[in-house]
């Protein structure tokens, strides 16, 4: 089994890709999530951006309360603003992308940039998702559900396919194995 696992290229991205997120969703939640701020570091610079994104649309922000940094609230005024939990935030988005890139073949040196470049781009779509849940909700709080729950989460796993396509099909350099039939 063994022996299969290392003669097969696919096999092995497969066991490597897996492992390795089985890996990384035990220490998130078991070592990182409760001995580090990641989440809120997260989590505050999308409110960070969300709102520069916001102003510069023209649109006025909730006013800040005073224990501001204890708040994970985002919005235009005269709504009750967007809470941004842990799950939204991206980093298990980030996980998955790293660990496919990581693992898939390619070059190394195109590894280096393709990764950093594919977390900020995913870290820039949640944003413009968060703009436009917070507009969502200026006009009728009633779709924010389904389009937080399935508009966006197609957007944003959407974009994430796309770049693991463009990864495996265009910077990869893999060239697969065509049938001779």
């Amino acid at each position: 089994m063994i022996q299969k696992i290392k003669e097969n290229p696919f096999l092995r991205f497969l066991v490597l890709a897996s492992s390795s997120y089985l890996l990384w969703y035990w220490l998130y939640n078991k070592v990182i999530t409760p001995l580090t701020d990641l989440n809120r570091i997260v989590i505050d610079n999308l409110i960070d951006l969300s709102s520069i994104a916001l102003r510069t649309l023209g649109y006025q922000l909730i006013p800040e309360p005073p224990a501001a940094d204890q708040i994970r609230t985002v919005g235009i005024d005269g709504t009750y603003g967007l809470w941004i939990g842990d799950p939204c935030n991206g980093i298990t988005l980030f996980a998955l992308f790293t660990l496919f890139v990581l693992w898939y073949p390619g070059p190394w040196k195109k590894k280096l940039w393709y990764i950093p470049m594919g977390l900020i781009t995913i870290h820039l779509i949640n944003v413009l998702r968060i703009v436009a849940l917070c507009i969502i909700v200026t006009y009728d709080y009633a779709y924010l559900d389904f389009n937080h729950n399935y508009t966006f989460t197609i957007v944003v796993n959407g974009y994430m396919f796309l770049l693991w396509i463009i990864w495996a099909t265009r910077i990869s350099n893999v060239k697969l194995k065509q049938d001779q039939n």
